[in-house]
C-alpha cells in the first residue's frame, strides 16, 4: 500500500509540472537572489561582457556569475562569487548551496542535483578602509 501511495504522489508531481517550461535564465535569477542574501558574499563574479551590459543598461543583473544546466527534471548550478575578507569560506559556500537548492526547488518544483560554488576572489576593500581610518586617527592624535 505504501508503495502505491508513493507512486501516485510521483505521478501527480510529473503531471503538475508537465508542459511547463522554466527558462535557465529564470532559474539563474532565483539562484542569484538566494546568493545575494548570504552574508559574506561581496559580489557575483561574472564575465566581462556581462559586466559591460550591466553598466550600459543601468540594471543589476541578478543572474550574473551563475550558470545553469538543465536535463529532464535535474538541475546543476554553478555559482561564481567574490567573498568578503575575513569570512569563513566553507561556511559561506555551504550556506549558498543550501539557500540556492531550497529556493530553486521550492519555486520551480525541479530537483537540484548540484550546486557548485566557485570562489573567484576576496574583496579586500574592507582592509583598505580600516587602514585609512587608523591612519586618520593616528594623524589626529599627533
Amino acid at each position: 500500500m505504501d508503495e502505491e501511495n508513493q507512486n501516485k504522489e510521483e505521478v501527480q508531481e510529473v503531471e503538475e509540472n508537465e508542459g511547463i517550461q522554466i527558462s535557465n535564465d529564470v532559474i539563474a535569477v532565483i539562484a542569484g537572489v538566494a546568493v545575494s542574501e548570504v552574508q559574506g558574499v561581496s559580489s557575483m563574479a561574472g564575465s566581462f561582457a556581462g559586466g559591460i551590459s550591466e553598466v550600459l543598461s543601468g540594471k543589476k543583473n541578478l543572474a550574473k556569475g551563475i550558470k545553469v544546466e538543465k536535463s529532464d527534471s535535474n538541475i546543476k548550478i554553478d555559482v561564481n562569487i567574490i567573498v568578503e575578507y575575513g569570512t569563513r569560506i566553507p561556511d559561506v559556500a555551504f550556506e549558498i548551496q543550501n539557500r540556492v537548492k531550497t529556493s530553486v526547488e521550492t519555486m520551480t518544483g525541479l530537483q537540484v542535483e548540484e550546486v557548485n560554488v566557485h570562489i573567484q576572489g576576496v574583496n579586500t576593500e574592507v582592509i583598505k578602509q580600516e587602514e585609512a581610518e587608523t591612519e586618520e586617527e593616528s594623524e589626529k592624535t599627533e
